[in-house]
């Protein structure tokens, strides 16, 4: 089946774009004149646009179908990806981050919601853990490939040749993909808010958006912006060796996506396998805050584990899509998503302006990144109070 390669092409670059800025920071740095907070805020742009963009691409998926809605939408990517590499200064390229932004939003949900539409529920966890799991190729391509493409080109032809690739992958989604037959609800009529509110006034789903929006969030902001700064500012890495780590770590996001899908039959539940995914990336974390005179191979380990384990948003949001209706399926995975990017979006920018603000007071990267990788487990250990005790499935309303 073609189309699976196509989604897969496409949401190939979202990952990438969402991740890139960790090995590109002394770069933008250097030719931008941009510090932490700058920084946490060109990466934050990105997941803050695309997660308000989730509303009308709910919208547009169950009114219009996956095929229009993608393919229009990454021309925004393309743009951004072109103003971004051409960027002389951070308005520049802030604007260019939200475009790219806005671009990607559409294609996990729209190809979640084709697979969703043609395939059981049984069937969406599978679906979810290929896409997230292969998808996260693009993780790996702004790992080392890129840090080597950076060095032989340069950041701004890099990045245009992955516009131009973006553009491709638009064009193949307007080409190969069919939308599936539009739904309407059965018996009544209603407007894109009544529609969502069914879905957020579902108390059982409130914990379990709750983790969904702590989840990735701290796994994103890691291996999207603090890697890079962290190896170098603590453990002294250099440029290719801290490449190497993010091509692991989005190693680690990747097998971890992939597997993690697999697991939910062996497990009993998409529950079970998000509740022991998060527990190990909690504990990743507190390893890297608060094991004293970690090293380099050490750290770099910890990171491969709170990637392997932190993959759990496609298993969360199957959890959620079971409890979503048919006619609401496109309302209701944008919305999950909107929370989970958004999450990550609010972890970015919050821990930029943490970062600046512990740095300007003279306290020392090492006890500023351990400060930061301990709230990043109190973050998720706190959500997982709550996920407990949320239902497995739903019940007959």
């Amino acid at each position: 089946m073609i189309i699976l390669p196509v989604f897969l092409f496409a949401y190939i670059f979202s990952q990438f774009y969402r991740s890139f800025l960790a090995v590109v920071t002394a770069d933008l740095t250097r030719d931008l004149g941009v510090g932490p907070a700058e920084l946490g805020n060109l990466s934050a742009i990105w997941f803050v646009v695309f997660s308000l963009a989730q509303f009308p691409v709910g919208y547009l998926l169950d009114r219009h179908g996956p095929r229009r809605t993608i393919s229009a939408m990454m021309l925004a990517a393309v743009a951004g990806a072109v103003l971004f590499a051409s960027a002389r200064s951070f308005p520049v390229a802030l604007a260019g981050m939200g475009l790219i932004g806005l671009g990607c939003a559409p294609i996990l949900m729209g190809s979640l919601y084709y697979f969703g539409r043609n395939s059981g529920p049984e069937k969406f966890p599978i679906y979810t853990s290929i896409m997230v799991g292969i998808g996260n190729l693009g993780n790996l391509l702004g790992g080392r490939p890129l840090s080597q493409a950076v060095e032989a080109f340069g950041w701004r032809a890099s990045l245009l040749a992955i516009a131009a690739l973006t553009l491709l992958s638009a064009a193949m989604v307007a080409f190969f993909v069919r939308d599936p037959p539009r739904l309407e609800a059965p018996g009544r009529s209603g407007n894109a808010l009544t529609e969502l509110w069914e879905i957020v006034s579902y108390r059982p789903l409130w914990p379990i958006f709750l983790l969904n929006f702590a989840s990735y969030g701290v796994v994103a902001a890691e291996r999207g912006l603090w890697l890079g700064p962290y190896l170098q500012d603590v453990h002294g890495l250099e440029a290719l060796a801290r490449g190497n780590a993010a091509f692991l770590m989005a190693l680690g996001m990747a097998i971890g996506a992939f597997v993690a899908g697999w697991m939910v039959p062996w497990f009993g539940s998409s529950k079970r396998v998000a509740i022991v995914g998060n527990l190990g990336t909690a504990a990743a974390f507190l390893g890297l805050g608060l094991i004293p005179g970690l090293g380099a191979p050490g750290a770099v380990a910890l990171q491969v584990l709170a990637g392997l384990f932190g993959m759990c948003y496609g298993v969360i949001l199957s959890h959620a899509r079971l409890f979503f209706p048919e006619h609401l399926l496109g309302r209701g995975v944008t919305f999950a998503n909107f929370l989970s990017i958004g999450g990550a979006g609010l972890v970015l920018s919050g821990s930029g302006y943490f970062m600046r603000g512990a740095l300007a007071d003279g306290i020392s990267p090492t006890a500023a990144f351990s400060m930061l990788h301990v709230s990043f487990a109190a973050m998720l250990l706190t959500a997982l109070v709550f996920y407990v005790r949320s239902p497995a499935g739903p019940e007959k309303r």
